[in-house]
């Protein structure tokens, strides 16, 4: 009802204002959904903080507005006569005439009534992130779909994104790695695909246990970072191995998640670091501090009660992540062909990086560097855990694979699946099997994370986001198969050109819950909090199955039958849309 609320919106506003013209508090109808189906569709709350200014009691205020509505024909039009409730709140309902008229504009359209963002600026969405060498891990699940969940959001309103994975592909740990390789697997260097990626995890861990243990080998290490920084044909093709082996190996789970990314490493910015403190130098930013160049931060003291320095390069004069990261935002708010160009950048990191971030984004504003109007976003997030709460590991006290947990779920998901047939004496082929269970078990796993409040821990439980009830993506997903059955019972679910009409309150329930989906998507677009719309696609579901329960759909009346169908499409097509912004597919059957 977005577009409803900005009409209602403007004509509160000039109600106010014809009703206190004089008025010098700033008139604000507050306008908002209605709390309880019961109040209406909205609610004005506006006559409350004006009390004190006009010096009146709130409920005059309010019925001096709702006299101002009552000879507005448009008004008239839109709305049912206002009702004023309790201190002064204004209940509004949408003419049940104009939600119906609203609701079929909607019918069989692409956008299904989200409007396009009139502004489009370039966004940056930065997620996944993984490094080179190490498998990923549970720990870049969340990172990966919340990052890809909101880019689809995005781009659905309109707005040209980035989606740049700002992979660890630098730093001194390639020290150790190239020396390990070149001492005890040379011919990778002259041979392909020679080590796979499961080696190369194995190989990293015993690179680094020589580096911790062999002083030789931890002086050669450091040597060898020296020469990859200064492009030395051997190591940079050393290098070049090791990022390409494990970006193969990365894409194999960007693609069985479905997942779009354009790889943008570390390394991309060697060349922009020196500019960086050439910049914090010219706004006088830049400090020495026991022979690192620092920033002190404003506002951030440690426990001495001093500021807190974010260090821009070491005393031995290296750079380290804050250097990268400042680089990385000039170049992102940058014009091109130095830079993207953003409006809007957005990180999506774990929550353990927030004061990392605030201290970057603090130096960035203060340099100058984000452009006005322009906004630069760090997305948190919490711990995966597991049932007994605490940080999931396997039985090992090992990190859990990503490739391992997601094998799982769909391993899971088939035998809840071959349970179900059994239990049904349905029959059908390996291919369907495999297909259902693999969709159902990876869509399982993406939506019980991206259901939680990105900002709060979450536990890991296959039983509970596998189940048929409830708010899962199984529960989704067979509402979805549910309406997909009406058709095959005979169901016309095509676009009719037929008025529509409704009178069971079931029918005005679900109408009213589809013509939110405008207003969810573009909050999702503000607060880049994805929850919000798994709460509604969960809702809207509820909704349906009250109404296909209580209301006939294929039995209904002739004059009844078209609208309902009509609800029915309009229902599938408005799940499919919101499960497909979270990166899941739908099903016909399952």
């Amino acid at each position: 009802m977005l577009s409803l609320s900005q009409t209602l919106d403007a004509q509160l506003r000039a109600a106010m204002q014809r009703a206190f013209p004089d008025a010098e508090a700033t008139l604000d109808p507050q306008l908002a959904a209605a709390s309880k189906p019961e109040f209406g569709d909205f609610q004005a709350n506006g006559a409350l903080p004006l009390a004190k200014p006009l010096k009146q009691p709130p409920r005059q205020i309010a019925t001096a507005i709702v006299d101002q509505l009552s000879s507005d024909e448009a008004f008239n039009a839109l709305c049912l006569a206002p009702q004023i409730a309790g201190p002064g709140f204004i209940n509004l309902t949408i003419r049940p005439e104009r939600l119906a008229e609203e609701l079929a504009a909607r019918l069989g359209t692409d956008r299904l009534g989200v409007p396009v963002v009139e502004d489009v600026a370039p966004v940056v969405v930065d997620f996944s992130s993984p490094n080179i060498a190490k498998e990923m891990h549970v720990g870049h699940l969340r990172s990966t779909i919340i990052g890809d969940s909101l880019a689809r959001v995005l781009e659905f309103r309109g707005h040209s994104v980035l989606r740049l994975n700002h992979v660890g592909d630098w730093g001194t740990q390639f020290g150790m790695l190239i020396t390990h390789l070149k001492q005890v697997a040379p011919e990778t260097l002259d041979t392909a695909d020679a080590v796979d990626l499961g080696d190369l995890v194995a190989f990293y861990r015993e690179a680094k246990k020589r580096f911790d243990d062999d002083d030789d080998f931890q002086a050669t290490s450091r040597d060898e970072v020296v020469k990859l920084q200064g492009g030395d044909p051997v190591s940079l093709k050393a290098w070049g191995l090791l990022c390409d082996q494990s970006r193969r190996e990365f894409q194999k789970l960007y693609d069985r998640l479905d997942i779009r990314l354009t790889e943008r490493g570390e390394s991309f910015y060697n060349p922009y670091l020196p500019a960086v403190l050439d910049g914090l130098k010219s706004v006088e930013l830049l400090v020495t501090d026991d022979g690192a160049q620092c920033v002190f931060l404003e506002g951030v003291t440690g426990k001495d009660g001093n500021p807190l320095p974010v260090i821009v390069q070491k005393r031995d004069g290296g750079f380290n992540y804050a250097t990268t990261d400042l680089a990385a935002i000039r170049f992102r708010f940058a014009s091109p062909p130095a830079g993207d160009a953003a409006q809007r950048v957005i990180y999506v990191t774990d929550a353990g990086q927030a004061n990392h971030f605030a201290g970057v984004f603090q130096v960035a504003e203060r340099a100058g560097w984000i452009p006005d109007g322009a906004r630069l976003e760090h997305v948190p997030f919490g711990l995966v855990q597991g049932e007994d709460g605490k940080k999931l590991k396997t039985r090992a006290g090992d990190t859990v694979r990503l490739r391992d947990l997601l094998d799982e779920a769909v391993e899971r998901s088939e035998q809840d699946l071959r349970s179900r047939l059994q239990e049904e004496e349905r029959a059908e082929s390996d291919a369907f099997i495999s297909h259902v269970a693999t969709t159902v078990g990876l869509a399982a796993v993406k939506y019980a994370d991206l259901s939680q409040n990105r900002l709060t821990n979450y536990q890991f439980s296959f039983d509970r986001m596998l189940a048929l009830q409830g708010n899962t993506a199984p529960y989704l997903l067979y509402a979805v198969v549910r309406i997909a059955g009406i058709a095959r019972k005979g169901g016309d679910l095509g676009v009719s050109n037929a008025a529509l009409q409704f009178s069971e309150p079931q029918e005005w329930a679900l109408v009213r819950e589809l013509l939110k989906f405008d207003r969810v998507i573009v909050e999702v677009e503000d607060e880049l909090l994805p929850n919000r719309l798994c709460s509604y696609l969960f809702e809207l579901s509820q909704v349906f199955n009250r109404f296909y329960d209580q209301v006939p759909v294929l039995k209904a009346e002739p004059e009844a039958l078209s609208s309902r169908l009509a609800l029915c499409r309009h229902t599938a097509d408005t799940l499919r849309c919101g499960l497909a912004l979270l990166g899941i597919p739908t099903l016909e059957r399952m």
